[in-house]
């Protein structure tokens, strides 16, 4: 395993965004673990929802005064390949997780787990399915309380991929998932948790962007900024549905002639379908120059996907499956309205028709994007009700919280236990 660096982070910064609610819980829960050391491993330092969420969340506890480290696992090519598919499989696709498969698997979890052995942590927390089987080969008398963060969808999984996973996750002394829709085995699963990912208000990608500074990064990648702009920004994976956004474009396109799409993704080093998908995604768009697709290969980071959110005048995320969706809570940060797949976390932040639209179908999402473009006092309400529901529910600070909450409760009920056996 490898440890990951972080840029500085200060805390007093982010005091006069949230409320002083969470301010209170999070001086007092601080001061409850302050003496813990924690650890958050999962696979990739960059390309992923998670690896963004770990960007702010492990320097801004440090400024907290919590001793958190992140550790990426390492991989080959052939690891990448077996997890992306287990991946698929636990999201519903079909398919099966053959014993090379999980040989493979299981081969990799040892060899990064052999880092562990000299480990000296309170908290270790697993992200995903990639190295939950991490736990299988801890050392003996560990006192460590082990944690499996699960991001994704897991509602509807294959049964042979959930039975491989639930038989190491079932030894966790916690999970924690994003909803209870997505828990199998409900009933059996050591001290369940729900909480949401979030964003961060002051990273690149969030920080407020004058609308002149948005738009002349995004006239650099061909965007007309005398038109309107639909964008979606996600990865290139079939459950993103990027294909499915450009059927909705070029339904708009007949009644809206002059709207513009943008699909703006990156490419995770865990992620080895991602530019098969991508390069889909291309072939599908064809010649049309109204289709503006792009990657860090063509210069996105962070602060260009911060000005695509800005500028759009509506964004989509029309994914199949999702774990939460960070990139809906982004772009309300940005007061942008974001019609999005009735499915998953989406669900959690998307309010029918108050801060954006839930939608079924191709059809329905165009008759959506047609419904904000013609009507833009509407879209500036539902942009302004849609940031309030972040500031509120999805800021990094009460991710930070809940994971607190989280140790302090496993601190008590061991505390508990102990005081019963004597």
């Amino acid at each position: 395993m490898e440890p990951v660096k972080t840029l500085e982070k200060r805390y007093v910064d982010y005091e006069e965004i949230i409320d002083i609610d969470t301010k209170l819980q999070l001086d007092y829960y601080v001061k409850r673990i302050q003496d813990k050391k924690i650890a958050m491993v999962n696979t990739t330092s960059f390309g992923g929802g998670v690896a963004e969420i770990l960007h702010s969340l492990v320097p801004l506890s440090r400024d907290l005064g919590i001793r958190i480290d992140w550790w990426k696992i390492k991989g080959a090519k052939e690891f990448y390949a077996v997890t992306k598919a287990f991946h698929n499989c636990l999201q519903g696709e079909e398919g099966t997780f053959s014993p090379e498969a999980k040989k493979i698997y299981l081969e990799y979890n040892e060899m990064n787990a052999a880092t562990i052995k000299d480990w000296d942590y309170d908290f270790i927390v697993v992200h995903d399915p990639q190295p939950a089987a991490l736990i299988n080969f801890r050392r003996d008398n560990d006192t460590t309380k082990w944690i499996w963060r699960c991001h994704i969808d897991t509602s509807t999984p294959d049964p042979e991929s959930w039975r491989f996973l639930y038989q190491y996750i079932k030894h966790y002394d916690a999970c924690i998932f994003t909803m209870p829709d997505f828990v199998k085995e409900y009933e059996s699963l050591p001290n369940l948790t729900f909480f949401t990912p979030t964003i961060d208000p002051l990273s690149p990608k969030n920080i407020p962007l004058e609308k002149e500074e948005a738009q002349t990064i995004t006239s650099r990648f061909g965007v007309d900024i005398n038109r309107p702009l639909i964008s979606q920004v996600s990865r290139f994976d079939p459950w993103k549905d990027p294909l499915g956004v450009i059927d909705v474009y070029k339904i708009v396109k007949k009644e809206f002639p002059s709207v513009q799409l943008a699909l703006v993704g990156s490419m995770a080093t865990d992620d080895p379908e991602g530019w098969d998908y991508l390069y889909r995604t291309l072939r599908k768009a064809g010649e049309d120059y109204d289709i503006k697709i792009v990657t860090e290969v063509n210069g996105i980071s962070n602060l260009e996907v911060n000005a695509f959110q800005t500028i759009s005048n509506v964004l989509i995320q029309k994914s199949i499956r999702e774990g939460f969706g960070l990139t809906v809570a982004e772009g309300f940060w940005k007061e942008t309205p974001v019609i999005g797949g009735n499915i998953g976390g989406i669900k959690y932040q998307i309010d029918d028709g108050v801060n954006g639209y839930l939608v079924e179908t191709v059809e329905e999402c165009a008759e959506k994007v047609l419904k904000l473009l013609r009507n833009p006092t509407l879209a500036e309400e539902m942009g302004k009700a849609g940031k309030e529901k972040v500031r509120k529910n999805f800021l990094i600070t009460t991710n930070i919280l809940n994971y607190l909450k989280l140790f302090d409760k496993l601190i008590e009920k061991e505390s508990s236990l102990l005081s019963r056996i004597k």
